[in-house]
């Protein structure tokens, strides 16, 4: 039989398995609480437009009522009114920009955040403002082989999928150095401190492992949304996909879990075995069809376990004298 390789669908997951409360003594880390998205300044493209075209058009006017006069002879005024023009236009057209379904524009201005606009189509924002385009669709990232330990110090790789989205801009930007980075050394943390509470398998009995993929989701999703909520992140969903053996163990727990089915095999032939012959001779004995003292009742059980256990592929009891 091969070493433990994945860990089952969810649907084939058994209900009776849980896996225990991690400690979450230790908080989270803190964040800003001035520090929150906030709608930015922002107004829709046509109006800019509008502005932009109007400002364009007064210029034209001014100079078309001017034509008769060279440039020196324009009075102060009307070289007011057409810097004033010009001004305007360009900062109408200047601050046009296109927002897109799924990301958001984050603005600052001398490092201080301005606001968030979430507008999509044709908008405008203030030419003056950094502006930082920031992904706030739902997004998924499957990490590489983390190197973790069980509960019985066995070295496992597993291997997370983690469904999440940037939800608050601000603090995704400024409360951390980069939130992606952030995310993936969180989903390392989580891991490992989620999969060592529980052994990888259960040699025996029917304990708890984490083979129960539900459990062990769960138990990731909520610690790693706990530890990602400060910084504007929110975690959906983190699921293991994989969940095997290191390779310098895998050998020796192949092994073990080959003897430890071998044995669970032979125990529930034999508690069969015993029930078959327990059973037959009670009908024997309580329907009158033989009489059997106690040295003639050890030879029938003696030859019926040997005849039920062979037949059920077993290999026959050693006759122990």
């Amino acid at each position: 039989m091969k070493a433990p390789q994945s860990v089952p669908s969810v649907s084939s997951a058994p209900s009776a398995q849980s896996v225990p409360a991690v400690a979450v003594s230790r908080r989270p880390p803190p964040s800003d609480p001035d520090l929150v998205e906030r709608p930015g300044p922002a107004v829709p493209g046509w109006l800019a437009v509008l502005v932009g075209l109007t400002a364009l058009a007064g210029a034209a006017t001014a100079l078309w009522r001017a034509r008769p006069l060279n440039s020196a002879q324009l009075p102060p005024w009307q070289w007011a009114a057409l810097a004033g023009c010009a001004v305007v236009a360009v900062v109408a057209f200047g601050g046009l920009t296109r927002g897109r379904t799924g990301s958001a524009w984050v603005l600052s201005l001398f490092g201080r955040y301005r606001g968030t606009v979430r507008r999509t189509g044709l908008a405008w924002v203030s030419p003056f403002v950094l502006r930082r385009r920031i992904d706030v669709r739902l997004r998924h990232w499957r990490s590489e082989p983390i190197a973790v330990v069980d509960a019985e110090g066995s070295a496992l790789r597993v291997v997370v999928l983690v469904v999440w989205s940037v939800r608050d801009t601000a603090r995704a930007l400024f409360s951390v150095d980069d939130h992606l980075g952030y995310l993936r050394e969180q989903v390392e943390a989580a891991a490992a401190r989620v999969l060592s509470q529980l052994p990888a398998d259960a040699f025996r009995g029917d304990a708890p492992t984490l083979r129960n993929a539900e459990a062990v989701g769960d138990a990731l999703t909520r610690m790693l949304a706990a530890e990602c909520r400060p910084v504007g992140i929110a975690v959906f969903s983190a699921q293991p996909t994989r969940i095997e053996y290191a390779p310098e163990v895998a050998a020796a727990m192949q092994r073990r879990q080959i003897a430890a089915l071998d044995a669970k095999h032979r125990d529930s032939v034999l508690t069969g075995v015993i029930d078959a012959v327990d059973d037959t001779v009670t009908r024997l004995t309580t329907r009158g069809l033989v009489e059997l003292d106690d040295f003639e009742r050890q030879a029938l059980v003696k030859d019926l376990t040997v005849a039920f256990y062979t037949r059920r592929g077993g290999p026959a009891p050693q006759n122990q004298e």
